[in-house]
């Protein structure tokens, strides 16, 4: 076997609704159509997709509370990452530097899903 590439990660949300605000209006993602019977959304990240799926009985435990990168979580790439520390502060949206030191950040959205921010 030999694989190519990430296709897609799949995170479960318990209120679409709130996870879109999250996913589109703060972190400035791209929804791309999707037909399927049960609710989500799904987001468009250069040849890679995010797929929300809701599940109203989900809970998402964080393992190490004190750092949120020794936990499960999604990576993404950003140009500038002041400019993204100010729009998370902007929502009023936790963040928690990097404990490497390296320019990244880390932050949560309404379900506790752990998402990292790295500078290029």
């Amino acid at each position: 076997m030999q694989i190519a590439q990430c296709f897609h990660t799949a995170i479960l949300v318990t209120d679409l609704q709130k996870a879109e605000h999250f996913y589109t209006d703060i972190l400035g993602l791209a929804k791309i159509e999707r037909n399927l019977k049960y609710p989500g959304t799904w987001y468009q990240i250069g040849n890679f997709q995010l797929h929300l799926i809701e599940d109203k009985t989900t809970t998402t435990q964080i393992q190490n509370p004190e750092k949120w990168g020794r936990n499960p979580h999604i990576a993404f790439t950003v140009t500038n990452l002041e400019s993204a520390k100010t729009q998370l502060q902007a929502h009023n949206c936790p963040i928690q530097p990097s404990a490497s030191g390296r320019a990244a950040l880390f932050t949560k959205d309404p379900d506790n899903n752990i998402i990292e921010l790295t500078q290029l």
